[in-house]
């Protein structure tokens, strides 16, 4: 349903979002809230120091079954056309990062692949789901029901409780999630809703992303507000938090423009993929992990208080424009302005002198390493 108040789609929880005094925005063509009456600084702190919930119901949810007569394993060697990350050895119940990528190297959107046992699951940006079913649908001969069956599962609401309190919060209706590992899934009963329950996140910290469905998602949400650590969060602090954590965003760090080796994400790309090739963009792609992009994503320091802001041009100490801010702004868990960027390779060590042109002149800043905060994901010992 269109909200004509700001144009975007209602995700099932915007009714609770005005109710609880959410400051609405279309964001991807979505309405949700950008911040609540306690503003975006104390949802960051909230969910660093207890628990934050925000809704994610705008990322595209994507389901690919094999085909009829077809194996699982026939399913994920055919994604492996698409993507550069490993997926026939994910194991049911585990969960991957990895990229949609372009024939010149490029990024075209970064994704979440579960293994649900019968049929893998993706999760990808909102702003980016409709250009990647059209290219899911090009791989598979055009349609929806080739050599894998795809389906867009609208009737499903994702909401992500992050933060050192998410995993006592969630055990409390589903024991069974504070034994799960970071990027592992499994389906549990909360308050009699069968949800998807995986351990991951955007933020840097612990925490769960749910699956339910959308009748039932208010349900949910509402029962994990009821607990006294959790505070509902919005855009404002999804961003301020996953820019402390040193994470890429799609239309930022993220584009066709940037190859995964530029971005610093060649982790992702097991060994086995770069010797057999096969996705998109392999050639461009390997060539830069073997012998060094020419650019790199790093982390900028203000040396003063002014927050350097997305799209300030980066100059050496000669007015040489080096890179480009791509993310910036102010870190409430560092208390300190924090940026991510793109740079001359040959500029890109850890505390490289550099200048950010802003609004009052050449603002002196370095080169940083990420991410800004710590990451504490949680893995069993």
């Amino acid at each position: 349903m269109i909200d004509p108040g700001t144009g975007g789609l209602r995700t099932p929880l915007f009714d609770l979002h005005t109710e609880l005094g959410g400051r609405m925005v279309n964001f991807g063509g979505h309405a949700l809230p950008m911040r609540y009456g306690d503003g975006t600084v104390a949802e960051h702190r909230s969910t660093r120091t207890a628990a934050g919930m925000f809704d994610v119901s705008h990322m595209g949810i994507v389901e690919l079954h094999p085909a009829d007569g077809g194996e699982l394993g026939d399913a994920a060697i055919w994604l492996e056309q698409c993507v550069p990350g490993s997926i026939v050895n994910l194991a049911p119940g585990r969960m991957r990062y990895t990229l949609f990528t372009t024939a010149a190297g490029g990024v075209l959107d970064d994704l979440i692949v579960s293994n649900l046992g019968s049929h893998l699951r993706i999760v990808v940006n909102a702003v980016r789901t409709e250009a990647d079913l059209d290219m899911l649908r090009r791989a598979n001969g055009g349609s929806d029901d080739g050599s894998v069956r795809i389906t867009v599962r609208t009737d499903l609401a994702l909401l992500a409780l992050q933060g050192p309190a998410a995993v006592q919060v969630v055990a409390r209706w589903a024991p069974a999630a504070a034994d799960l590992a970071f990027m592992s899934t499994a389906t549990m009963s909360i308050d009699g809703v069968e949800c998807e329950v995986a351990r991951c996140g955007y933020t840097g910290e612990d925490g769960f992303e749910v699956a339910v469905p959308a009748g039932q998602a208010p349900q949910i949400a509402r029962l994990l507000l009821s607990s006294a650590e959790v505070a509902p969060a919005g855009l404002g602090a999804r961003d301020t938090l996953r820019l402390e954590a040193g994470l890429p965003l799609v239309g930022h760090e993220l584009t066709e423009a940037t190859t995964p080796a530029e971005a610093g994400l060649g982790w992702s790309i097991p060994k086995r993929r770069r010797a057999e090739g096969g996705f998109p963009g392999a050639d461009v792609i390997v060539a830069q992990l073997t012998a060094g992009p020419p650019r790199q994503r790093v982390g900028v320091s203000a040396d003063g208080r002014r927050p350097i802001r997305d799209g300030a041009v980066l100059t050496d100490a000669g007015g040489n424009q080096v890179g480009m801010v791509t993310s910036g702004g102010f870190g409430p868990t560092v208390d300190a302005p924090v940026a991510m960027a793109y740079v001359g390779a040959e500029h890109s060590a850890d505390g490289t002198e550099l200048f950010a042109e802003g609004r009052k002149g050449l603002e002196p800043c370095h080169v940083a390493p990420l991410p800004f905060t710590e990451h504490r994901y949680w893995r069993p010992a």
